[in-house]
């Protein structure tokens, strides 16, 4: 058995030879070579055609079906020069993957032959089974039908032989059953919200776009050792494994030289990605042993978050392709960093980027700090639902230790902004200066000068401002980014909306424009101060000051996602026309049920491992023991097997010790999964898994992970972490 491991070990890295992609031409040359893109449209379609589809994208005009029908058939004889048989509404359920049903371009001639057709209907709008995927009740088994319908706004792309058409998906009942449909109202709401506060700046701006720049992290482990862990295999986290002597300690491997091979899979990744429109900009090694990054050039947040699914989906397959195995799980290794998805949010419109500063002019700067602190108040006010909208079973796992934010939401804005906010709160001086970045000379005379930003950055927080953007770090490696844009661009909306409405009620008492907008914010800058927060997120007195403050400081997953129905969220929600009371409480049952399971695939995946895989060779090592001591006492005087066999005397205790409390452990944790299952309540479920389960497996963890440290490693089944960690 051991040798077997040893094997299978060494054969994991030395089996796959580095696997470089061929040299193709310059990126910028292939770039959306298999994205139905404007370039492709202006190409196949008719001119008139060709501007109505770009009036249906960039000013949300509706599309006709006479004007479907024409692209359609334009989009099939692009898509079968490529070789495309098939096409797919491509769309995202609620289950944080994206879902597809690919029919063939084929109907009847009527002639007993077969002719290739795909119609503006098919291109519009297709039937998948809503029953089926989670719907939180809002439909039945036997209540099946629900819609997907082309979002025009993410355009179609190719993918081997079929056709993948962005769509929303929807309910025979017309309740939203996914991310994007949500999302787009969400885009509409801080748009129409955010257009009417920049026009006291700017009466000549004609729409708002959020942007957003997602920071994909991961981890790569070798596909042999990756199948010869059935706890990595079926819940994508190790349940059990002591740490390595060394893993992250040196910080040698964070932007460190990237590993041939995976710099081999890095650029097969990049080029696939770029031909479908993903505009891969940056890649480097993480923090943690075999822990990577990809981050795109920012794009409109619709665009971004498509683009983000599909990266995850092509990260998979092209791992395997070079013998890895990608892992998107947070928290896949215990004691090392875990893997985010910081998504950085920023505002732009037709004319500029308005969290840009300093601006060129005290207007340029006040416009500045409008949007900074309305932004601040959307989060000060629902810093409770931002954190729901991040929270799962698995980023549960890595939030609050190892760089990853800790489970209170908070804004860190920088010494010379906070400075800016506190004059603007304090003083009765109307001026707002804002320093650009100052310069930094080194003693180097052949280093050139630098330019230091306004801001420093801070790790631990979770919402920080870091230039023209602000960062929101909490989202987990694995989730969709919409779950979090979507609860933020609604809060910032609902700001905006209700700071529009107090300065027009001082504009109508009389009050000057500026003066009212500064009398507004100096009201929201009081109003909003606790959720700044620039110090150590991980320090036990924060927790404290958080809870003084009124901050939502709640750390059970299942409690938090109560958040979503606080009457705040809901009166947020369906004034925005983002979402109604039926759909939130829909979307919780799914975030309760969905906990419970991942919970408990990970108890009884543990439980088999422990009873089936840890006891057995733990034992058998323990009677290895037991029989060298007896051979030893039959040979050695009294006084001589007392000194020479004391230590193995105590590890064979040691060992009977930690196996009763792993029996035990297990005989618990299946009593607590029965108790649990008998509760009808989704949330009462979850709570009960979260509360009693989970403790159960972390104790019994304990003491399996002592005994790796101590059974003869040739004897131990699963491979380490040392094994797993390091590439070779």
């Amino acid at each position: 058995m051991a040798s077997l491991r040893f094997q299978m070990v060494s054969e994991a890295f030395r089996k796959h030879a580095v696997e470089v992609p061929s040299p193709k031409e310059r990126p910028s040359e292939f770039f959306a070579k298999y994205v139905f893109n404007k370039a492709k449209m202006e190409k196949y379609l008719p001119k008139d055609t060709f501007k109505k589809m770009v009036d249906v994208i960039d000013n949300g005009v509706p599309l006709d079906r006479e004007t479907a029908d024409i692209v359609a058939e334009a989009m099939k004889k692009w898509a079968m020069g490529l070789g495309v048989t098939h096409c797919t509404h491509w769309f995202q359920p609620l289950t944080d993957t994206t879902a597809e049903k690919h029919d063939a371009f084929v109907e009847h001639d009527g002639r007993g032959g077969m002719v290739e057709l795909f119609s503006g209907k098919s291109l519009v709008q297709q039937e998948p089974d809503a029953s089926s995927f989670p719907s939180g009740g809002i439909r039945s088994t036997f209540e099946a039908r629900g819609y997907s319908a082309w979002d025009p706004t993410s355009p179609p792309f190719v993918i081997g032989d079929t056709l993948m058409i962005p769509t929303v998906f929807i309910s025979y009942t017309g309740e939203a059953l996914d991310y994007k449909t949500p999302l787009l109202k969400s885009l509409r709401a801080v748009n129409e919200a955010a257009t009417a506060v920049v026009h006291y700046f700017n009466p000549e701006v004609k729409k708002v776009i959020s942007n957003l720049g997602w920071e994909q992290e991961y981890f790569l482990i070798d596909e042999g050792l990756y199948s010869a862990r059935p706890d990595l295999l079926l819940t994508g986290r190790t349940l059990m494994g002591h740490s390595s002597a060394k893993d992250q300690q040196m910080d040698d491997h964070y932007f460190g030289a990237i590993p041939e091979r995976v710099a081999a899979f890095m650029k097969d990744l990049e080029i696939q990605a770029l031909e479908l429109g993903i505009p891969c900009k940056t890649r480097h090694n993480e923090v943690a042993p075999n822990q990577f990054e990809l981050a795109p050039i920012y794009e409109e947040m619709n665009l971004a978050i498509d683009h983000n699914m599909l990266i995850m989906s092509l990260m998979k397959k092209v791992a395997r392709k070079h013998g890895f195995r990608c892992l998107l799980h947070e928290k896949p290794f215990d004691g090392v960093n875990g893997s985010g998805k910081h998504n950085n949010w920023s505002l732009a419109t037709d004319t500029g980027i308005l969290l840009h500063g300093p601006g060129k002019d005290e207007l340029s700067n006040l416009r500045f700090v409008t949007f900074v602190v309305e932004t601040l108040m959307g989060v000060y006010k629902h810093n409770g639902l931002l954190k729901a909208s991040i929270m799962s079973a698995t980023n549960a796992h890595r939030l609050g230790g190892h760089e990853a934010p800790p489970v209170i939401v908070s804004s860190f804005l920088g010494r010379q902004l906070s400075e800016v906010l506190d004059h603007l709160e304090n003083s009765t001086d109307d001026t707002i200066a804002i320093k650009g970045k100052a310069g930094l000379k080194l003693d180097i005379p052949s280093i050139p000068e630098l330019l230091i930003d306004n801001t420093d950055r801070n790790r631990t927080s979770p919402f920080a401002f870091t230039g023209n953007r602000f960062e929101f770090r909490a989202p987990g490696s694995e989730a969709n980014c919409a779950s979090a844009m979507i609860a933020l661009n609604s809060a910032v909306a609902e700001a905006l909306i209700s700071f529009k409405e107090r300065v027009d009620a001082l504009i109508a008492e009389g009050k000057d424009t500026t003066a009212a907008i500064i009398a507004t914010l100096r009201d929201d800058i009081k109003t909003c101060k606790d959720i700044r927060f620039d110090g150590n997120g991980y320090s036990d007195e924060w927790k404290e000051e958080a809870a003084r403050r009124g901050l939502d400081v709640e750390t059970s997953c299942p409690v938090i996602f109560d958040r979503y129905l606080d009457e705040s969220s809901i009166k947020m929600f369906e004034s925005l026309n983002v979402m109604t009371r039926k759909e939130l409480e829909a979307r919780n049952e799914i975030k309760w049920e969905t906990y419970t399971k991942k919970v408990q695939i990970e108890a009884r995946i543990f439980g088999d491992l422990s009873i089936n895989h840890i006891i057995p060779q733990v034992v058998a090592y323990q009677t290895k023991l037991a029989e060298n001591v007896v051979a030893m006492k039959s040979i050695l005087s009294r006084k001589e097997f007392k000194t020479l066999c004391a230590s193995n005397l105590a590890l064979i205790s040691e060992i009977a010790d930690r196996v009763r409390h792993i029996e035990e452990g297990c005989t618990q944790l299946t009593e607590a999964r029965k108790v649990a299952n008998k509760i009808e309540s989704e949330r009462e479920k979850a709570i009960a898994y979260h509360d009693t389960v989970q403790p159960i497996m972390e104790r019994v963890r304990y003491h399996i992970d002592k005994l790796e440290a101590k059974v003869d490693d040739e004897v131990w089944t699963l491979p380490k972490y040392r094994e797993m960690l390091f590439m070779r």
